[in-house]
């Protein structure tokens, strides 16, 4: 049963708990596959995004598993942190579970790569007190040129994985487990600052994984796709974990085998009869700018179920452009599934209903400046399409927040999204201070709480989340807020020499007045017929037309080298920096004023 309070939205008949779950911790589940389940094929891997390179079953995941987790336990004591470096592939799953299996605290985060800083890596090996690194041997010699030259790495002992003897003995448990031991730290993509693990125990996610399946309404007839890393929430979470859950088939590719081929991601949920799957809205974007129609004319999408799209903000446009470039594979609009979700829930917070056209209102931007949710009218002089991302589950709450005074928004507010239910996270590893803040807050009357603070602002209409930025990404100019990801895309718009979703809109502080700042990536095959006037003019005018607002300064930047989250979400804090530092890869020079043509140096 349905209940709805003022701003907010909670299931008012569900104090189950974990009564729902036949498992008390991911070894149950492990066992209980292996056991009931032990030929079947829990993963297939394409490494290439084509082929087969590999096969588990639930039997041998489970058997090799345990043969790690007794090497494991012969050097680590319960409640260590490991470190899990591992290249796309099944070694990541087996590692994984032989550290559950251990007792041991798992940390995935991808092998460094050339040419790239290893400071963030250093800083969470330095925040868990790591010791001991798991790899493969093909990626290890990588790691040990990067680590070899800073003391605080070489020190650490690594283990390759898949060149290990063979323990011939059983395996036995060395410590308790249960739905309270911690299965994981999930390190955020923070842009900046030090990085924060998010603590994640087999509860919370016994509990999401139950959450995505009734909100998806998975069953033992589906089978998942994901090209998603395996060291992102999404990617672990629904990509990886949720198979093993329902007991499915996990089709998994490498990150790469998509961005390179977007075609690779839809011919598997062609060839496999995918029924969930789905990505960042990015990934929407990619696969209709890359794929022909002679391709698509060979795809079968009609037994895509539940094509999620989440972890960064959702555009009607997307939907719309994606659901007509495929209707001829046999795509339809109902398919869709926009959700929102965080690390620090696990991963998922709300979703739709399957085989449901997403729901969609227009709203007055003006009125939104103003954090109002007005609905928009023939008048209405500005307006914007939002994507509906659903409902929570099971025993979910979630409220509307004054992020300022901490009291509850009204009904036609915008405010910063609150969550409390059994997928909150116990907190960040070694950070009380931050965790009280984001796990522990309560409404300013004291009366109600523990609630996690996202940081993301949205409101609820009609009993559905809707989402509208990130608190600490809004801007405010001359006393009006501006959402960022509004301001990227009509820059993208404005000249087809811009790259979608490869922009960063942020201000700084001239003199005590916030200004305006733009990066954008330029399309590669424009680079060196870049008609540099033309791209400035036009993203100038299309600034006055849509807000009336003067950009400082426009940097426009190489391909590839704004700064990204592992899911491909815009970093816009770290662009920010870099550009304070000027460390910015630019293309050309640093334009001031550009609308009022000053300059240009």
């Amino acid at each position: 049963m349905l209940s709805r309070v003022s701003n907010e939205w909670k299931l008012s008949s569900l104090s189950e708990s974990f009564s729902y779950s036949k498992w008390t911790s991911l070894i149950d589940l492990i066992n209980y596959r292996a056991k009931y389940q032990a030929e079947q094929t829990a993963f297939v891997f394409l490494q290439n995004g084509k082929n087969e390179s590999r096969q588990l079953t639930y039997q041998q995941l489970n058997q090799q598993a345990q043969q790690l987790a007794i090497h494991l336990q012969n050097l680590t004591q319960p409640g260590d942190r490991i470190l899990l470096l591992y290249p796309p592939g099944l070694d990541f799953i087996i590692a994984f579970f032989a550290c559950l299996y251990a007792g041991v605290i798992a940390i995935p985060l991808y092998p460094p790569r050339p040419n790239r800083s290893i400071n963030r890596i250093k800083a969470i090996i330095a925040n868990a007190e790591v010791k001991i690194g798991l790899s493969t041997t093909e990626a290890f010699p990588q790691i040990e040129r990067r680590f070899g030259d800073n003391p605080e790495l070489s020190g650490l002992y690594w283990l390759k994985t898949d060149d290990l003897p063979e323990k011939n003995q059983p395996f036995q448990l060395s410590c308790e487990i249960n739905q309270n031991t911690l299965a994981l730290l999930q390190y955020t993509s923070g842009s900046t600052g030090q990085p924060k693990g998010v603590m994640v125990s087999h509860g919370n996610i016994l509990h999401n994984c139950r959450y995505i399946q009734q909100g998806f309404k998975l069953t033992s007839e589906d089978v998942s796709a994901s090209w998603l890393p395996h060291f992102h929430d999404m990617g672990l979470i629904d990509g990886i974990l949720e198979p093993i859950y329902g007991g499915i088939l996990g089709v998994l590719m490498p990150p790469i085998a998509f961005l390179g081929r977007p075609i690779n991601w839809l011919k598997a949920i062609s060839n496999y009869g995918v029924t969930h799957s789905g990505g960042p809205n990015f990934a929407y974007d990619l696969c209709v700018h890359k794929i022909s129609l002679d391709q698509r004319k060979n795809l079968d999408l009609s037994g895509w179920k539940t094509a999620y799209n989440g972890a960064e903000p959702i555009r009607a446009k997307t939907l719309e452009q994606f659901t007509k470039a495929f209707e001829i594979s046999g795509f339809q609009a109902k398919y869709f599934y926009p959700c929102y979700g965080l690390a620090e829930s696990t991963l998922m917070v709300a979703g739709g209903y399957r085989n449901k056209t997403p729901t969609q209102c227009q709203l007055d931007t003006e009125a939104l400046g103003r954090n109002k949710v007005k609905q928009a009218t023939e008048t209405t002089i500005k307006s914007k399409p939002f994507v509906s991302c659903g409902y929570p589950w099971l025993n979910t709450q979630i409220i509307i927040v004054n992020p300022q005074f901490l009291t509850p928004c009204l009904p036609n507010e915008v405010g910063e999204i609150w969550v409390s239910g059994d997928s909150i996270a116990q907190g960040y590893w070694n950070l009380p201070q931050v965790t009280q803040h984001t796990f522990n807050a309560y409404l300013s009357d004291r009366q109600k709480g523990p609630f996690l603070r996202t940081g993301d602002l949205g409101f609820i209409k009609d009993g559905e989340l809707f989402i509208t930025g990130r608190l600490k990404d809004i801007l405010i100019i001359k006393g009006e807020n501006y959402y960022p990801q509004d301001i990227e895309e009509t820059v993208t718009q404005s000249n087809i020499a811009l790259r979608p979703n490869c922009g960063a809109a942020f201000s700084v502080s001239i003199d005590g007045i916030e200004k305006l700042i733009i990066v954008q990536e330029v399309e590669r095959s424009y680079r060196k017929k870049l008609d540099v006037d033309q791209v400035v003019g036009d993203i100038c005018q299309a600034m006055m037309r849509e807000y009336d607002l003067l950009i400082y300064d426009l940097v426009l930047i190489k391909t590839g080298s704004i700064p990204k989250t592992s899911s491909g979400k815009i970093k816009r804090q770290a662009c920010r920096q870099q550009y304070l530092d000027n460390t910015l890869d630019k293309l050309t020079a640093i334009i001031t004023n550009p609308a009022l043509g000053k300059n240009r140096i």
